[in-house]
């Protein structure tokens, strides 16, 4: 059996350029996360990754090592896109404009890219930001602080505000993601509206409200994510309101 490099002459092999075919299969594969990660989010397998890039899943693992060099790989992508996003936002000389804006895009970001929106919102991912949050962070302030002393935000709004208003809207833009996939604009413009310095006239809502029977399918849809498992014939024949006393009681 042929030895494995190690020690020197691992790093050595991991710093030699990539061979032509190997490079493609390697862009192949990150194109392919891209995609499967923005349609089913971050669960999907190295074989769904493998798959969609049309390679052998021993391809995918020659060239990383496990999921999770791929995720680290495209958020940096991601993180790279926030940063210009934000620098775009300190060049409005409208600074509420440009607040408002970076958060649009940011969310819209999000909505359409399931992994992106999990790495963002899901404790689990906490650990990807411990560089790149060094570099977004300074900018969310000086968006924030631009809008401030302009007298468009009021001044008790601080950076781990925008955070949280995030999180807020997450669980609605992922319950509605196929119902009404812009419903959290709504909410969105609800927020803006709270923040504002001033009192002047409230803005109209870029989309209408959910009827009572869409409404009741999106919080159904968000149930089935946590619901536990129980029989299939309990599921199909207990009301909704049933089945959450039973859960209560279990």
């Amino acid at each position: 059996m042929r030895e494995q490099p190690n020690g020197p002459q691992a790093a050595a092999a991991a710093r030699r350029p990539l061979r032509k075919d190997a490079e493609v299969n390697r862009e192949r594969l990150l194109t392919a996360a891209r995609e499967v990660f923005a349609e089913s989010g971050l669960d999907v397998t190295m074989h769904d990754i493998a798959a969609r890039a049309g390679v052998g899943v021993g391809t995918a693992y020659r060239r990383f090592a496990n999921k999770d060099e791929i995720i680290d790989a495209l958020f940096g992508e991601h993180v790279t896109q926030v940063a210009a996003i934000a620098a775009s936002a300190l060049e409005d000389p409208d600074a509420w404009n440009g607040l408002t804006t970076f958060l649009e895009r940011l969310l819209q970001l999000q909505q359409e890219d399931r992994g992106l929106m999990e790495i963002l919102n899901n404790p689990r991912h906490a650990h990807r930001f411990d560089g790149p949050g060094d570099r977004i962070t300074p900018l969310i302030g000086a968006i924030i602080d631009r809008a401030k002393d302009q007298g468009a935000l009021r001044a008790d709004f601080e950076p781990t505000d925008l955070l949280f208003l995030q999180y807020a809207l997450a669980p609605i833009m992922d319950r509605t993601r196929e119902l009404h996939p812009a419903l959290y604009r709504r909410y969105l413009t609800m927020f803006l509206d709270g923040i504002r310095a001033d009192c002047g006239p409230r803005s109209a809502f870029p989309v209408s409200a959910l009827t009572p029977g869409e409404a009741q399918a999106a919080i159904t849809q968000g149930l089935e994510s946590f619901r536990r498992p129980a029989p299939r014939k309990r599921e199909l024949t207990m009301p909704l309101g049933e089945t959450r006393r039973a859960w209560s009681r279990s």
